[in-house]
C-alpha cells in the first residue's frame, strides 16, 4: 500500500491538507512530466519503498529547483545528492525553503508526512575522516527516508583498539553501512565479528596505486567474510538505499 498516499488521506481527513491539495497530488502521481527536462517517477515509493532521488552534479541549479519543487508537492519532500555550495545557494534562493548539508553535499526539503521507521537503526562507520563526506551522504538519505541512524566514524584498521570499543553500540543496529578507502580493510575486519549484514562502501580515498578507490572495491569484493554486499566507489546513497530495504524488510 502507498503510505505517502495514505499519510496525505489521513491529513485530509484532518483538515490539514484540503481537496484540492490531495487531487493534485493523485494527478501528478500520473504525469510526473517537468517541462521538457524530466519524466518523474512519483509512484517509486509506492513501488520500492523509497522516492525518486535527484543526481544534481550535471544539473543546473534552475533544473534541480524546478525538479525539487515537483517531488516535495503532496508532502513527500525531496532529496538531492552532488551539489555543492554555490550551486546550493542558487537552489535555496529559487525554492525559499530546505536545507543544505555541506559534508554530504546534498540538498533536502524536509517531508511533512512521516514515513515507516525500520525495524531498528542503521549503523554508518566510516574508517576515516577523509571518508565522511560519503558517510554523511548515506546518513542525510537514511533520515530523509524515516530510519534512525548511529554514526561512527575515523575507527579504521589502522588503530583497531578504536572499533573494538564501540562494538557493544554497533550490535545493537539491524544493518551497517561500513565506508572505507586506502585498502578498504574495515568492511572485512567487521563482518568477521558482528553478525548484521553490511553494505560495504569503497571510497575514493587513497594514494597512488589506491587507484581511485579501486583498491579499496576490489578488496571489498575479495572479501573472505561471509555477509557482506559491496556497492559503488563512493556510492554513500547507493548503500543507503539498500540498508534500508534490509531494514524495511521482515523479521
Amino acid at each position: 500500500m502507498n503510505e505517502t498516499l495514505i499519510a496525505l488521506l489521513r491529513r485530509l481527513q484532518t483538515g490539514e491538507v484540503d481537496a484540492e491539495t490531495v487531487a493534485e497530488t493523485l494527478r501528478s502521481e500520473h504525469t510526473g512530466i517537468v517541462g521538457d527536462i524530466a519524466r518523474l517517477d512519483h509512484q517509486r515509493e509506492s513501488r520500492v519503498g523509497a522516492p525518486e532521488v535527484i543526481y544534481g552534479e550535471s544539473k543546473s541549479a534552475e533544473q534541480i529547483a524546478t525538479l525539487m519543487r515537483a517531488l516535495a508537492k503532496g508532502g513527500a519532500g525531496a532529496l538531492t545528492t552532488r551539489v555543492d555550495e554555490e550551486k546550493a545557494r542558487a537552489v535555496l534562493a529559487s525554492l525559499g525553503q530546505g536545507q543544505y548539508h555541506q559534508n554530504a553535499r546534498a540538498l533536502e526539503i524536509v517531508a511533512s508526512m512521516p514515513r515507516a521507521a525500520g525495524r531498528g537503526a542503521v549503523g554508518v562507520v566510516c574508517a576515516g575522516t577523509s571518508d565522511i563526506p560519503v558517510a554523511d551522504e548515506a546518513v542525510v538519505c537514511l533520515r530523509f527516508l524515516g530510519h534512525e541512524v548511529l554514526e561512527v566514524r575515523d575507527v579504521g584498521v589502522a588503530g583497531l583498539h578504536r572499533l573494538l570499543r564501540v562494538l557493544p553500540e554497533l550490535e545493537k543496529c539491524s544493518v551497517l553501512i561500513v565506508v572505507a578507502g586506502m585498502e578498504g580493510a574495515l568492511p572485512t575486519v567487521m563482518a568477521g565479528l558482528l553478525p548484521q549484514p553490511i553494505v560495504a562502501v569503497p571510497t575514493s580515498v587513497g594514494y597512488g596505486v589506491s587507484m581511485g578507490g579501486f583498491a579499496a572495491l576490489a578488496s571489498m569484493l575479495s572479501s573472505c567474510a561471509p555477509g557482506l554486499s559491496v556497492v559503488n566507489i563512493d556510492n554513500g546513497i547507493g548503500a543507503a538505499m539498500v540498508a534500508a530495504r534490509i531494514n524495511r524488510s521482515e523479521a
